[in-house]
Order: C-alpha cells, then sequence, then structure tokens
C-alpha cells in the first residue's frame, strides 16, 4: 500500500475508534434506565428515532450503526485529501530527486511554507544538491586541467624523439638530460594526483600523530632547498597530538613549507613554522616573506594547478598540486586550511585540526 493509503485507513480507523468509544459512552452513561433490549432491528425500527420519548436501546443500535458507517465513509474521504496534503511536499522532493537520478543537479526543490520536518528535509536536499553540483564542477574542471598537465610532458617527449630521430648527430647528453627532467615532472605530477585522490577518499588509519614533530621532520628535509634559496626557516610549539593519517599529515607539512620556501623573496627570505594547541582544535602555521598579495590571487591559490603567476620560482616551478593537496588532506582529517595575505607581504597558512582526544 502507499503511504497515502495508509494514511487514509489510519485517520479513518482512529476516527471509528472515537466514534465507537463516544457510542459506548453514550449508552453506558445515558441510558443507564433504559431496559437493555437486544434484538435484530426491524427496518419500521429506524423511522422511530424521530419519535419523541423513544430514544432507547431499540433504536440505539440502528442509530449507532449509521453514526459509524457516515464517520467511516467521512473518514476515508476526509484521510484521502488530508493525507494528499500532508505528502504533496514528499512528492515535490521525489521529483527532485529522480530529476537528480538522471544526472541534472541544478534542479531545487524550494519548498515555500513554514518550517517543519518536510521542509527541513527539503532544505537538506536542496544543500546537498548544491555540494554534490560544485563537487561535479570541480572534478570535471580538475580532469580537463590534469588532462593538460600531463599531455605538456607526454608531448615534449614525443617532439625531443623526433628531433633525435630524425637529427641522428643531435648530441644525445642533453637529449637524455632534458628527457630525464621531463620524465621527473610527469612522475611527480602523477604522484600528486594519486595523493590527491587517496586524500578524497579518505582511505587511510588514523593514528596520534604529533604535528609539532612532523614540522621540524619537514623542515629538515627542506633545509638544503631553503638554504639554497637563501631563506632562513624558524619552527616553534610544544606537542600538538592530532589524529589522522602520519603519512599524509607529514606530506601536509611538507607541501606548505615548500611553498613557503619557493614563493619567497629572491634573496634573504623568511619561513616561520609555529604550532600550538587550542581548547577545540590544533593549528599549524606557516609564514613566508614574499610580496603582497591581492586578496582575490590568495582566494585561487588552493586550486589545483593554480601556481600564481610571478611567484614561483623559474627553477621549482612544481606541478600546481601543492595547496591543493594540503587543502584535501586538512579536509580529510575534518579540519579547514585558511590562507591570509600579510600586510607587509607574503602568506600565512593556518591548519586547524580536531585535537587528539576528541577523537578518542
Amino acid at each position: 500500500m502507499s503511504v497515502r493509503l495508509k494514511l487514509t485507513l489510519s485517520y479513518a480507523g482512529f476516527l471509528m475508534l472515537a466514534g465507537v468509544l463516544l457510542l459506548t459512552a453514550v449508552w453506558m452513561f445515558l441510558l443507564p434506565r433504559r431496559p437493555a433490549i437486544t434484538f435484530v432491528p426491524h427496518l419500521s425500527d429506524f423511522g422511530r428515532v424521530l419519535v419523541p420519548g423513544n430514544f432507547g436501546p431499540v433504536i440505539f443500535i440502528p442509530a449507532a450503526t449509521a453514526v459509524l458507517a457516515f464517520l467511516l465513509v467521512f473518514g476515508l474521504v476526509g484521510g484521502w485529501i488530508l493525507a494528499g496534503r500532508m505528502l504533496a511536499p514528499l512528492t515535490r522532493i521525489t521529483e527532485a530527486t529522480r530529476t537528480a537520478a538522471t544526472g541534472s543537479l541544478s534542479h531545487r526543490i524550494r519548498l515555500p511554507g513554514r518550517a517543519d520536518e518536510f521542509r527541513e528535509l527539503a532544505d537538506s536536499f536542496d544543500t546537498m544538491l548544491a555540494r554534490l553540483e560544485a563537487h561535479v564542477a570541480e572534478q570535471r574542471r580538475f580532469a580537463a586541467n590534469a588532462s593538460h598537465e600531463l599531455r605538456t610532458p607526454l608531448a615534449i617527449t614525443r617532439t625531443l624523439l623526433d628531433v633525435a630521430r630524425n637529427d641522428p648527430s643531435h648530441d644525445t647528453g642533453e637529449l637524455v638530460d632534458r628527457l630525464q627532467v621531463v620524465n621527473t615532472r610527469a612522475i611527480n605530477l602523477t604522484e600528486a594526483l594519486l595523493l590527491l585522490g587517496l586524500a578524497d577518499r579518505r582511505s587511510f588509519t588514523r593514528e596520534t600523530v604529533d604535528l609539532s614533530l612532523l614540522a621540524e621532520e619537514a623542515t629538515e628535509t627542506l633545509l638544503p632547498l631553503a638554504e639554497k634559496h637563501g631563506v632562513r626557516i624558524e619552527t616553534s610549539g610544544d606537542i600538538t597530538p592530532t589524529t589522522g593519517s602520519q603519512a599524509l599529515l607529514l606530506q601536509l607539512t611538507t607541501n606548505l613549507v615548500h611553498n613557503a620556501i619557493v614563493h619567497n623573496l629572491p634573496e634573504h627570505g623568511t619561513v616561520l613554522v609555529r604550532t600550538d594547541v587550542h581548547p577545540d582544535c590544533v593549528t599549524l602555521v606557516v609564514d613566508n616573506t614574499g610580496e603582497q598579495l591581492a586578496p582575490e590571487l590568495v582566494s585561487t591559490l588552493a586550486e589545483p594547478f593554480q601556481r600564481g603567476t610571478g611567484r614561483t620560482r623559474a627553477d621549482h616551478a612544481g606541478v600546481g598540486l601543492g595547496l591543493a593537496i594540503a587543502t584535501r588532506i586538512t579536509e580529510a582529517h575534518d579540519g579547514t586550511l585558511t590562507l591570509t595575505p600579510l600586510a607587509e607581504g607574503g602568506l600565512r597558512v593556518t591548519v586547524r585540526l580536531p585535537p587528539a582526544h576528541s577523537g578518542t
């Protein structure tokens, strides 16, 4: 049976039960002194209900039967109408669900009326559709960018090989060096895409991790790169426990410190790495010196393949996924990543993660 039919029968059944109870009360309390005559009434007895003084057990049974029959019909018709009105919002939600199932995510229910359970369900569904639409659009944009980025090194490799084939006297040493650079870039891009997919799937084992130790490890690993570019790295902070994947959080910290080094002043730059514990979260903050950044540019830096034209050193362009991967890793650990341009120039990246005790 449909929900509407179930509600109709429920309304009618409840109305019948109320009628039976009402008639029982009349029988017990309003007719206590009448003789209890129970018989199968004759058709002529139904007319006696209009005669004054004859309202008693003799005509009570047919009158009660007529009342119950009326209540049954009234309950079925009224219940069907009321159930239809009550379930109308659910019908709109069902239609929107079917529309979304065909791939159209732009449709919204926008249920009017006062706030109730159906309105709350419709608003939640609209919010879900909006997030799905944004996610699908982001994935399509990401797939287009990824295919373009992967096509570039492959096209360069093919060009280099065609030149070598057509010009046997070409310097093979130079060709090998250039092929190695292009191949390394393709490998780095592929690994970054795989890491991005791992963070999106949240397919990792959670354990207690100290962000301060990860910051020290990332700093030590990238110290040669910092010295090469004349950047000084300073770290501070106490024990900062959180819950998550140590490998992914180390990648997150490494990406942030790496970006802070390569997106810095040409010389005498500084990177400050700080970890802090707060009552409701733990934070990892990475500041770097550099040129002043427009808020419009900063708002796009966490998008995939956004390198911030003019900010990256020519010898360390990267693949444009550093902050995108950091953002996805942060979100996979139920945290937030915030980019803030500094007034004196440079960028501050703040990562907020749940403390370890909140997940245990």
